[in-house]
């Protein structure tokens, strides 16, 4: 059970404020919301300190297909643009839920939702290696025109095209110092939404935005590196860590070591667009100083509160 002395930092899995079959309306979004906090209300009650963090894929396609749509009447807005945008309107929506649902207990706690910036190496391998798709498919003659724009492009004639950015290692949060203050003031706080705005900072210390994409799972776990959290939380669509994930004979796991994590990584176990970044954020964070961390799903996290569900990792 959550600690009312603990620091806690628990990751929205990527789709949660958008469902598969979805619309994209925001009342729907605003559902999802509600869905996900009910999941995780007695961390909210608990009085622990949280800060939510949230994926923003769905959105920011959104918002780069309404750009295509826009081109030749409105500026064209960069990618880092599109994600702050993301970040303050998902933000606003999961803050709304929280602070009316803390209304609704007669739990007197603020909520803060934080525009959040990532440094990321400007030599960083990963910025020259395009591997990110974003936004909407595109037919092959748009493709071409991307790629004459300078874009990187990925796809084919069957299941179309998308546009590709870099997807380089979080190296710090700029406003984490904030985000530590805040939660020291008792307040619940959302940050580092679709894992941060990318920027790079300058010999001079100061920062420009490039467009890429930081792995929101990886970001997490900087994020409660940084804040000193003493538990990380990824929630995500399967209720346990799977060893032969997808094979006829899966091994879901209750319990996990740093080591044993580090090897199973190496082993090719989690891939690298779906558990790997997750794995590897824990194993960062909890060398780091983290106490544990724990990735489970929306569903079973009440379960997972009681050790009956749930895939927990420990630095031994």
């Amino acid at each position: 059970m959550p600690d009312s002395r603990e620091t806690i930092v628990v990751a929205f899995g990527g789709n949660a404020i958008t469902g598969p079959d979805d619309t994209g309306e925001i009342h729907e979004q605003f559902y999802h919301a509600r869905v996900a906090i009910r999941g995780i209300r007695e961390l909210l009650a608990s009085g622990a300190g949280v800060a939510i963090t949230h994926g923003n894929g769905p959105q920011v396609g959104t918002s780069l297909h309404r750009m295509e749509l826009a081109r030749g009447q409105v500026p064209p807005r960069p990618l880092g643009v599109l994600v702050a945008d993301t970040q303050g309107g998902i933000g606003y929506m999961i803050a709304q839920v929280v602070r009316n649902w803390l209304r609704q207990e007669g739990l007197d706690r603020p909520v803060s939702a934080v525009v959040t910036q990532v440094v990321v190496g400007e030599d960083d391998p990963a910025m020259g290696a395009p591997t990110k798709p974003v936004g909407s498919s595109c037919d092959a003659e748009t493709a071409e025109q991307l790629r004459a724009h300078g874009w990187a492009v990925s796809g084919d004639d069957r299941k179309g095209y998308r546009r590709l950015v870099p997807s380089p290692m979080p190296v710090r949060i700029v406003e984490a110092p904030a985000i530590r203050h805040l939660m020291a003031e008792g307040q619940i706080v959302i940050a580092c939404g679709g894992g941060g705005i990318p920027v790079i900072e300058t010999e001079h210390g100061e920062l420009d935005g490039v467009d890429a994409v930081v792995d929101k799972d990886l970001a997490s776990a900087l994020l409660a590196r940084e804040i000193g959290a003493d538990r990380l939380i990824i929630l995500t669509a399967v209720n346990k860590v799977v060893l032969g994930f997808g094979s006829p004979s899966p091994k879901p796991l209750d319990r996990l070591t740093v080591a044993e994590a580090e090897r199973y990584l190496a082993e090719g176990e989690f891939p690298p667009g779906s558990m790997g970044p997750k794995i590897q954020g824990v194993v960062d964070f909890l060398k780091h100083g983290g106490k544990e961390a724990l990735i489970t799903s929306f569903a079973a996290l009440p379960r997972a509160w009681k050790g009956e569900d749930g895939t927990r990792i420990f630095p031994e």
